[in-house]
């Protein structure tokens, strides 16, 4: 696990040694334990160590024997071992013990087909001396990230866009290209990046440069096949044993090794086989709120501790009231793009908490994309029956249903939330249904925001119904989640918010074995009859007792909405203050202030709105006005003093 980072000169000049340093300078944090870099001529490649695997040998850059490759590797390959029995039957020495160095032989052995073989979260460079080529990836789900900067000198990547910042004649600039598809979502999605002149590259996708051409090209992509053959039997016992051996699979480390504990199926599950697993008790680690209603409907804790003693963890909470004014710059610096989901406060505190033990953690990401665990999986369920009612009662309901009222921090309130946005998406396609359920302001109202009317680059939502098939309507969801929401928000957020604390954080949920196993299940047993997650649950049958396979879902976010009411109610006022929106030239000062009023009367719940639109003020007073973070929360803790 590290930060790793390069350039290729395009124009064939030698890269500059202290270019390659200043660029790992920034992402000390990905790395503290080690760092290096190999310079050949017009290509180098550098990273930043955090050392997991083989903590004595496994310094990068690694080579083969005869110096002919050389590569860089972020992340781990879990299934390591048996290559390296494989790649030793073949005649291949290995240096050291580090996963990383399989790669260096599957390329020699297999060219780029080599990536196929790989089970791991990872992304990586590998220059071909023979070749003078250089191929770098990401791997298939998109747990780690990877930046791309192309113009007619150089081509160079990161693990975070910040490190690309520290190159000459680049300066943090706006993209407004897709500011629009920003405050739609809530987050960047890929290839898109918040920078000009900076792309992701996106999931599962190769880059190679070779004698002056850039090509890229995707070598994965979730199965759009539908297995109707199998018994609702067949996919728990399936699902049972391919969880299993994840879970099995990713506990590998030679450091100490945790896990976030919510008390919810998913991370209760990764707990459950991890105790079956290890002969010492699993430490564990979970995490709730000080405050009232609100912060109690985000505490898991009693379910947590629960799920603890079931498997006699080693286990430790923390209750927080967070400093968030303090926190958000800095956590924004660390995110590099703004973003509107909570979630990334609180995996930075438990990753925080965490750390103060083990390197290495698991976490349940993934589990309510694969199996159908989000609330809004059933919207075409509820839409079907609610389309049977006469139309005058349709029409008597859904009038009403506008007038109700809509936060998401009260039980009853976050009730009619929910059932405002379900019956006034019953109408719709379900396309347009589903993006009414993962946008964070429809485009109409992001098109009256925008103070200038800039075409975007893309609609990534569009993109990526487009390429998701004729499946059925949940998986449809699934396959547009996996392509969006899923590596450009959660798994982004997981990665830079623990990584902030050179916490290494897995997601067996996430294997490909069980991604593609969940992607051919049918929608009618992976949420049947309108339960969540059924199969999933079935299969946990034997594992967890009812009361936590059924709970109701809450979401790993924070109690914000109502923070912005309370307590945070001065900052937002000040940052988004018709005078200080005018001055930033991006929005419609009316409109915002439109925004807060309807937030503030419970007419609409507008915290993920209202959180884009204050994360980006923050973010760009760090990133394009070139400030520090710590100056910029002192700032922003007078707006409350």
């Amino acid at each position: 696990m590290c930060g790793i980072h390069g350039i290729y000169r395009l124009d064939g000049q030698a890269v500059e040694p202290s270019l390659l340093s200043a660029m790992g300078n920034v992402t000390r944090h990905r790395g503290p334990d080690d760092e290096g870099m190999h310079i050949d001529g017009a290509c180098g490649i550098a990273m930043r160590r955090l050392s997991i695997i083989d903590l004595a040998g496994g310094h990068q850059p690694l080579s083969n024997h005869d110096g002919s490759l050389w590569l860089v590797c972020n992340g781990e390959i879990y299934n390591y071992r048996e290559l390296r029995v494989e790649l030793q039957a073949k005649g291949y020495h290995f240096k050291t013990g580090s996963d990383s160095e399989v790669l260096l032989h599957l390329y020699d052995a297999e060219g780029d087909e080599f990536v196929h073989r790989l089970n791991g979260m990872f992304d990586f460079a590998l220059w071909d001396a023979r070749r003078r080529r250089l191929l770098i990836g990401r791997d298939r789900i998109g747990v780690k990230p990877l930046y791309v900067l192309q113009d007619g000198q150089r081509l160079a990547f990161a693990t975070e866009a910040k490190a690309l910042l520290a190159l000459p004649g680049i300066k943090p600039e706006l993209d407004h290209s897709v500011v629009a598809s920003y405050l739609h979502l809530g987050y960047v999605a890929a290839p898109g990046c918040i920078f000009k002149g900076i792309r992701k590259l996106p999931p599962a996708t190769l880059l190679a440069v070779e004698d002056g051409k850039v090509r890229e090209w995707r070598y994965w992509r979730l199965p759009s096949r539908i297995e109707h053959g199998w018994s609702e039997q067949q996919w728990v016992e399936g699902v049972r044993a391919q969880l299993e051996e994840s879970v099995r699979m990713q506990m590998v480390s030679d450091v100490p090794i945790g896990a976030f504990l919510s008390g919810g199926v998913d991370s209760s599950a990764v707990v459950g086989y991890m105790a079956r697993h290890s002969q010492q008790p699993i430490r564990t680690y979970s995490i709730g709120f000080e405050g009232g209603e609100a912060e109690a409907l985000y505490n898991e804790l009693p379910y947590a501790r629960q799920v603890a003693q079931l498997f006699g963890t080693q286990h430790r909470e923390i209750v927080v009231k967070p400093d968030v004014v303090g926190l958000l710059p800095q956590l924004l610096w660390h995110m590099d793009e703004p973003l509107a989901d909570t979630a990334f406060i609180t995996t930075y505190l438990v990753s925080q908490f965490a750390r103060q033990d083990v390197k290495v953690i698991l976490s349940g990401v993934g589990g309510d994309e694969l199996f159908g665990g989000y609330r809004r999986y059933l919207g075409g369920h509820y839409a079907k029956r609610f389309n049977t009612l006469p139309t005058w009662l349709r029409s008597m309901v859904s009038a009403a249903a506008q007038r109700l009222p809509a936060d998401r921090h009260s039980g009853l309130l976050n009730t009619l939330r929910l059932a405002k946005g379900f019956v006034a998406s019953a109408s719709m396609n379900p396309d347009d249904r589903y993006r009414s359920y993962l946008q964070v302001l429809g485009l109409d109202i992001v098109s009256q925001l925008m103070l200038k009317s800039v075409a975007p680059d893309q609609d990534p939502l569009a993109t990526a119904f487009a390429s998701a098939g004729n499946q059925d309507e949940l998986n449809r969801m699934f396959a547009v989640d996996a392509e969006t929401q899923l590596p450009d928000d959660l798994l982004m957020l997981t990665d830079k918010m623990s990584m902030a604390v050179s916490l290494e954080c897995r997601v067996p949920l996430l294997d490909h074995n069980l991604v593609e196993l969940a992607a051919a299940m049918p929608s009618a047993i992976k949420v049947k009859g309108g339960r969540l997650k059924h199969i999933l649950k079935q299969s946990l049958g034997d594992m967890l007792p009812d009361d936590i396979l059924n709970r109701k879902k809450r979401g790993f976010g924070t109690p914000m909405g109502a923070w912005l009411k309370r307590e945070l109610a001065p900052l937002l006022r000040q940052l988004l203050a018709p005078e200080v929106v005018r001055a930033r030239g991006l929005f419609r000062p009316e409109v915002v202030t439109t925004l807060m009023a309807d937030h503030e009367s419970n007419r609409i719940d507008g915290t993920d709105a209202l959180l884009a639109l204050m994360n980006l003020e923050i973010w760009s007073r760090v990133y394009l006005d070139g400030r520090e973070p710590g100056d910029v929360a002192l700032e922003l803790k007078t707006y409350i003093a």
